[in-house]
């Protein structure tokens, strides 16, 4: 822990952190809180899940050009553009009543317009903090992550059930706000800038790790919403069960990422840590018992902050650092895009088998992010030992002749 200790006593870090976990605090809460006021609204999960599949697709657009463009116009303009624009998408969902298309059309937009905050931070921190830190502040920065996945639910199940899914969309809002601001204004985003790529768009992409971590981001964070949708749906919109047992959740995924953290990476770390999800999750799937999710959905949350961390760590060793923010841009978009995917799938499967559908639908998902990473181990860099630094930008230098 004297590491850790050590990271958040260096220049800015504890104030980066902080701020970029408010601002994407609402990515955590805001499928959940989709899911929950459309179904009320429309009485039915699968028209939520419709909507939550466009925002999907909105955000699968906007990850990484949004990403991209931080390096040509900078990452404040970006930012603050893409943050009015999506807290009004957010606001009309909440207190606007719409058809479900209209719900899909807004809902398109939000994700669209999500501001690239992860990008952003992923790119500034090898700027912040020494070639010896840097894997550390992944491991922390991935137990932070956990609180937005995990704790995001938590508190819009308290909200919704207690006081109204408006009012838990509404708070999500004002979140974004408060952390978007809060996170634009920090220093670090004006000292550090983003040099613009060179390459095309989407080539970075083409690169194994950034590939692999794409797709296994997206199926860990899939597997998570499902297994978000299925609790609710197990224990009702009314009791405080729901919000108890995803506490616990995230308690497990907390602990997995700060005690594992140092574990050095090597090509089966991912595969190891999404083992130990796949195992917890594929119990949880036998009863809907409040102890039994309770015991069972722990042990699936200390593999989830720990595959993050290896995730994080593996795209920085493998790309450019004027490519950081494009790669951390579809790793991103693909963790979004598995959170609405899988909430939507866990809602169709819920209203024709129930809740114990949602946990098939996680545990499947889970598998899968288990089989990727070992199949493809070979892909997988080996950092034990190495600087997870992302790769300096080199400019041939003119020589003069003699």
């Amino acid at each position: 822990m004297g590491s850790y200790t050590d990271l958040l006593r260096t220049s800015g870090v504890a104030r980066i952190i902080a701020a970029q976990l408010t601002a994407r605090f609402p990515s955590g809460m805001l499928s959940l809180a989709f899911l929950l006021h459309v179904e009320q609204q429309t009485g039915s999960y699968g028209a939520a899940g419709l909507v939550l599949a466009a925002t999907s697709i909105g955000q699968a657009i906007a990850g990484p050009m949004t990403s991209r463009l931080m390096g040509r116009f900078g990452m404040r303009p970006v930012l603050i553009t893409t943050l009015v624009v999506c807290v009004t998408g957010v606001v009309a969902i909440g207190v606007l009543t719409l058809t479900v298309p209209l719900y899909m059309i807004v809902g398109f937009v939000v994700g669209l317009s999500t501001p690239p905050v992860q990008p952003a931070v992923r790119t500034i921190y090898p700027k912040m903090v020494n070639s010896r830190q840097l894997t550390p502040l992944f491991s922390l920065d991935a137990s932070a992550q956990e609180i937005i996945w995990v704790v995001g639910p938590v508190v819009t199940t308290f909200v919704a059930t207690q006081i109204g899914t408006v009012w838990a969309i509404l708070l999500a809002a004002v979140l974004m706000v408060v952390g978007g601001v809060w996170f634009i204004s920090s220093p670090e985003l004006g000292r550090v800038r983003i040099p613009r790529s060179k390459r095309r768009f989407g080539t970075v992409l083409a690169r194994p790790p950034v590939l692999l971590a794409t797709v296994v981001g997206f199926l860990l964070i899939g597997a998570c919403a499902a297994i978000e949708a299925g609790v609710v749906a197990a224990f009702g919109h009314d009791g405080a069960e729901a919000g108890i047992v995803l506490a616990i959740f995230s308690i497990g995924s907390l602990g997995g990422g700060l005690f594992l953290g140092h574990v050095p990476i090597g090509p089966w770390s991912t595969a190891r840590r999404m083992l130990i999800v796949f195992v917890g999750t594929a119990l949880a799937a036998f009863v809907m018992d409040f102890w039994w999710l309770s015991v069972t959905l722990f042990i699936a949350g200390i593999g989830i902050a720990p595959a993050l961390a290896v995730l994080f760590a593996i795209v920085s060793a493998s790309v450019k650092f004027s490519d950081t923010a494009e790669a951390y841009g579809w790793v991103g978009t693909g963790q979004l895009i598995g959170a609405a995917l899988g909430s939507a799938l866990a809602g169709f499967l819920i209203d024709d088998f129930g809740a114990q559908g949602a946990f098939w639908a996680a545990a499947a998902i889970a598998f899968v992010g288990f089989l990727v990473p070992a199949l493809a181990r070979r892909w997988h860099p080996d950092l034990r030992g190495r600087d997870a630094s992302p790769i300096p930008d080199t400019e041939p230098v003119p020589l003069q002749p003699s």
